[in-house]
């Protein structure tokens, strides 16, 4: 029989050796398609796959290689099955997953504050209950951003898949289409990143950022003040105003969290509302929750979404 664990609001099956089933438990509405959309246009070749409606990916759990299935399920829940993660962690296991899946998000508030601005009304309308997707962890998210910096989202994965087949250690689970786990931090601070198709200059920031966040782990915690966060990724040398604000969208929880910069998110909005549209000035109306109008127009342009990562 399942168990029912309260304060995750999680049921686990009883696991055999190393396997473990997950229910993860959110408010509806929670509009699947945009998130796994998101994913599937942003996997990382031998990191991760989305298929059928399900995302699997690799990871380090308490030291061990892992391997998760996440797949929505229609009682308001998020099965995952997961290889080769060991009990003892997973209460930090299934907090990471319900802050990637932005499981404990409030979308009937979101939606009453948002839907004061007609234009947010008609896209909540469109996708009721679309959630803002979180990095794994600070370090990939960190490199996902650089990596993404002016260019395409599939641009963006192929630098990651050869960073990943560069630095990344091989995977020690057998899974189909998974190959290595994402390189760990110490790795990549002091690796190098020529010859990887990118301006020198970003291969300095990779490096710049990674020696950044080993120093200080706690740069892109969650629950900080937002203008604090902001000043202190601006004053790192290749981190300008869109990185940071991203870096706080999709890693720190950022509510308000809103790069005005991105070149897409204007594209979207002037698509919507017409050429003359600032968005500077309607992302005004959107506070505190201007994270969630982004994903939204993003959204508005299909799976891919932004420009960048």
């Amino acid at each position: 029989m399942p168990t029912l664990t309260r304060q995750h609001a999680v049921r686990r099956s009883l696991p055999t050796p190393g396997h473990h089933t997950l229910w993860l438990r959110y408010r509806a509405p929670y509009h699947w398609p945009s998130t796994l959309g998101f994913l599937a246009a942003r996997c990382i070749p031998g990191i991760e796959t989305c298929h059928d409606g399900t995302y699997s990916r690799t990871l380090i759990v308490a030291g061990h290689h892992a391997v998760l299935h996440a797949t929505p399920m229609t009682n308001q829940h998020l099965r995952v099955r997961l290889e080769g993660a060991p009990s003892h962690a997973l209460p930090g296991l299934i907090a990471r997953l319900r802050r990637v899946f932005d499981l404990d998000a409030d979308p009937a508030r979101i939606s009453a504050e948002l839907s004061c601005d007609p234009l947010m009304a008609s896209l909540l309308k469109a996708r009721p209950g679309l959630r803002v997707p979180q990095g794994w962890d600070a370090c990939e998210q960190a490199m996902r951003t650089v990596l993404g910096q002016q260019i395409s989202v599939a641009g963006a994965m192929t630098l990651a898949g050869r960073l990943v087949q560069r630095h990344g250690a091989p995977l020690r689970l057998s899974a189909p289409g998974l190959s290595h786990v994402f390189p760990a931090l110490p790795t990549l601070a002091n690796a190098q990143f020529e010859n990887m198709g990118m301006p020198s200059a970003r291969a300095t920031t990779l490096a710049t950022l990674a020696n950044a966040l080993l120093a200080d782990p706690g740069l892109l915690r969650r629950g900080q003040v937002l203008d604090e966060l902001l000043r202190n990724l601006c004053r790192l040398k290749g981190i300008g105003p869109w990185s940071a604000h991203y870096l706080a969208l999709r890693q720190a929880g950022a509510a308000d969290a809103l790069p005005l910069g991105d070149v897409a998110l204007i594209k979207a909005l002037r698509l919507l509302e017409g050429d003359e549209a600032q968005l500077a000035e309607r992302a005004l109306d959107w506070r505190p929750w201007r994270a969630y109008a982004a994903q939204h127009l993003w959204a508005s342009l299909g799976p891919a979404g932004t420009t960048r990562r």
